[in-house]
Order: structure tokens, then C-alpha cells, then sequence
């Protein structure tokens, strides 16, 4: 039976990346939603009709539709349509490569929707982390890892008989763009110079966060959900080649790795084709023309956003929440130059420092909790 698939945030670079899987696995696309880009969309829909496309801006939703006019795509506007489009019955599958925290309410959408859930969008799991896993539990929904670093992390749990043999989560960071740097010389590096990722093409938001090492925090957190393991059982190690996705150690200090040319389409498809193996459109992995694969531990005074995170998880409830939603902040003022790239991670601590929590929340309390962090970056840099 073909595989009928939803996803979210189609015009970006997992998006994108998941119609070439969808292509070469000749799945059908029932929904597309994005955020302004109606140029990318209409090509998309235009290619691969599917039966809803959903737009979050209200002017671009109104223009796509006048564009896509002659085709039955059905054209939704704002978060309620991209919900929608998660919810659609149609799907089996929803991909969720949104970015930031708008992905956490098409999330929860489509677990109570019992969709199989391929996840690339991992503030889901850093804000809403306790609630998305309880729902999911709930609906009998699985979560698989889109994430590189988590998806081989996944695949190498396969092997594992029993949960007490699990020692610990190694992931793998590439130290993005400024390794080895002082934060004397990053006091004044520019926008233009942190999205100079040196493996992966990403999108801005994303590309900051690896320039800052806040998206190896972000996914410290992830993996404490994904995987139901403490934050003390979650390392990091720097290294620069990203072939090796990430390691687990097991009890007898055995250690696991899955390795990997730097291409999302081999964890986008293992996500949805899994416990299945295919052919996919990556090319092989040849380690003689690496001739080296080099490790380091990070600077953690540097780069403080990791322990940030870890800071957070540990205090458990919102603060993650508030973690994520005062990076999100921070990221885009940097990106408009309104702050310096050290700011970042200033305004996160004072953020999580200053943040208020509770153990037992709901969305509503998550979405506060995110609004406040928020609105204190922006209050504080005014």
C-alpha cells in the first residue's frame, strides 16, 4: 500500500528534502503548508496535488489561492489550516519540519489525529516535552526522529534487549561555523559569518542555533523526552566531519555509532520507512575519502548555550519552555542585527534565571510560558 504522507513546513530544507524521499519512494502527498513562500508552494502543489495546502500568513494564503485557482487544492490559512492539514485523515503520516515553536500545536494535532509522527521539528519535544510524550502514549502514537542526531541515536537502540543496558546518549555537534574561536573573537562576528555552516544547509534559524551550539542543547533536551533517559546521561562531543551521527554506550562500555554521509533525506526516510531499509537517493559513505575523523570536547565557557539547556532540563517543568522561546527571541534579533552574537546566550540565562514554572502544565501553560520568555528578551534589549 502506498504511503500517503502530510508535511509541514514544505518549502524549507528538511521540506524539501522529504518530496525527494516522497519521489523516490512514490508516496502520495495529501497536505503542504508553509509560511509566506508562495513561489516554492505552488510549484509543490502544482507537481504533486495534493488535496490541501495551507498557508500560516493570511496575505500569502489569499494570493496562493488565487494563484492555484485552477488546480483541487483546497488552500488554508493560519495555524487552524496547518493543524488541519495535520489532522488530515487522508495522511498516514505527518512530517513536522516546521521551525520553532509554531510546530508544537501541529504536533499535538496530529497525535490526537493517531498519525504517525516523523519529527523534525525538535522544539516540539523541548517545549512541550512532558505533554507531547503523555499524549502520545495516550493515542498509541509513535514518534520517530527526523533529526540526524536522533534518528541515530534510534537506529542504534535497535540492538539494545533492555533499557538497563543503555549507559549513555553520545551526540555528535559539527561546532558550526566559529570552532575553536575566543568569545573575544566572537564579540563581533556577524550574521553573514554565523550562516557559513561548514556541512549542512539549513535555514537561518537552525544555522544560528549551530553557530551558537544552542541546537546541541536543544537537542540534549529532545533526547531526554525522545529517549526517556536523565540529562547526566546525555553527552557531547565536537566533531567536525559529521559523518558519525551520534553514539550510544552501552553498560559493558561497548559503544554504538551510525554513520553517514551529512544528507537529511537518509533520516527522513528511515522515519518513514522504518523497521524497513531502501535504497535512498544518498550516496554512499566512502570513509577512505574522509581519511580522518577528528573529536573534541566543547567549550563550554564559550559556547554557554549548551549548559543553559542543561540547566533547564535539570530544573524540568517550563524551563525548557522558556529556554526555547528566549533563544527563538534572541536568534531573531541577532539575525536583524539588533543584538550581538554573544547576546544570545546572555539573554537566554538571565531568561531561564528570571523564568517562573510548574511540573504539571498544559499547552496553554506552555504557550504562556513562551510568550513571556519572549517578551522578556525583546523588553530587555529595548
Amino acid at each position: 500500500m502506498t504511503q500517503k504522507i502530510s508535511i509541514l513546513g514544505s518549502t524549507g530544507s528538511i521540506g524539501s528534502q522529504s518530496l525527494d524521499v516522497a519521489k523516490k519512494r512514490n508516496y502520495d502527498v495529501v497536505a503542504l503548508t508553509a509560511n509566506s513562500n508562495v513561489d516554492i508552494i505552488e510549484k509543490q502543489i502544482r507537481q504533486w496535488k495534493p488535496k490541501f495546502a495551507a498557508m500560516v500568513d493570511e496575505k500569502s494564503a489569499k494570493e496562493l489561492r488565487e494563484r492555484v485557482r485552477d488546480t483541487g487544492t483546497k488552500i488554508l490559512c493560519g495555524m487552524d489550516g496547518v493543524c488541519e492539514c495535520a489532522a488530515a485523515k487522508e495522511a498516514d503520516t505527518v512530517i513536522n519540519s516546521v521551525v520553532g515553536m509554531a510546530g508544537l500545536r501541529p504536533t499535538l494535532t496530529a497525535i490526537k489525529a493517531k498519525k504517525k509522527i516523523a519529527l523534525a521539528n525538535k522544539e516540539t519535544l523541548v517545549a512541550g516535552g512532558s505533554l507531547v510524550t503523555k499524549t502520545a502514549k495516550e493515542y498509541g502514537v509513535d514518534i520517530l526522529p527526523v533529526d540526524s542526531e536522533h534518528s541515530a541515536i534510534f537506529q542504534c537502540l535497535q540492538g539494545m534487549n533492555k533499557k538497563e543496558e543503555l549507559q549513555s546518549i553520545i551526540l555528535t555537534a559539527s561546532g558550526g561555523p566559529f570552532f575553536g574561536k575566543t568569545a573575544d573573537e566572537l564579540r563581533d562576528v556577524t550574521v553573514a559569518q554565523a550562516l557559513k555552516h561548514p556541512n549542512w544547509s539549513m535555514g537561518a534559524k537552525i544555522t544560528i542555533d549551530s553557530a551558537t551550539i544552542m541546537n546541541k542543547g536543544l537537542e540534549l533536551i529532545e533526547a531526554v523526552f525522545l529517549f526517556d533517559v536523565s540529562p547526566d546521561m546525555v553527552d557531547i562531543v565536537v566533531h567536525r566531519e559529521s559523518v558519525i551521527h551520534s553514539l550510544i554506550e552501552y553498560r559493558d562500555n561497548s559503544v554504538i555509532a551510525q554513520l553517514g554521509v551529512p544528507d537529511m533525506r537518509i533520516p527522513i526516510q528511515y522515519a518513514l520507512t522504518y523497521p524497513e531499509r531502501y535504497e535512498s537517493p544518498v550516496k554512499k559513505l566512502s570513509l577512505a575519502d574522509y581519511g580522518t575523523l577528528t573529536f573534541h570536547k566543547p567549550d563550554y565557557d564559550t559556547f554557554k548555550c549548551i549548559n543553559i539547556c542543561r540547566d533547564a532540563i535539570n530544573k524540568g517543568g517550563l524551563y525548557p519552555a522558556i529556554a526555547n522561546g528566549a533563544n527563538e527571541a534572541a536568534n531573531f534579533l541577532f539575525r536583524q542585527g539588533k543584538i550581538r552574537f554573544l547576546d544570545i546566550a546572555q539573554l537566554v540565562s538571565c531568561a531561564v534565571k528570571s523564568g517562573q514554572s510548574k511540573d504539571d502544565y498544559t499547552l496553554e501553560d506552555v504557550l504562556d510560558a513562551d510568550k513571556k520568555a519572549r517578551e522578556y528578551v525583546f523588553r530587555t534589549v529595548k
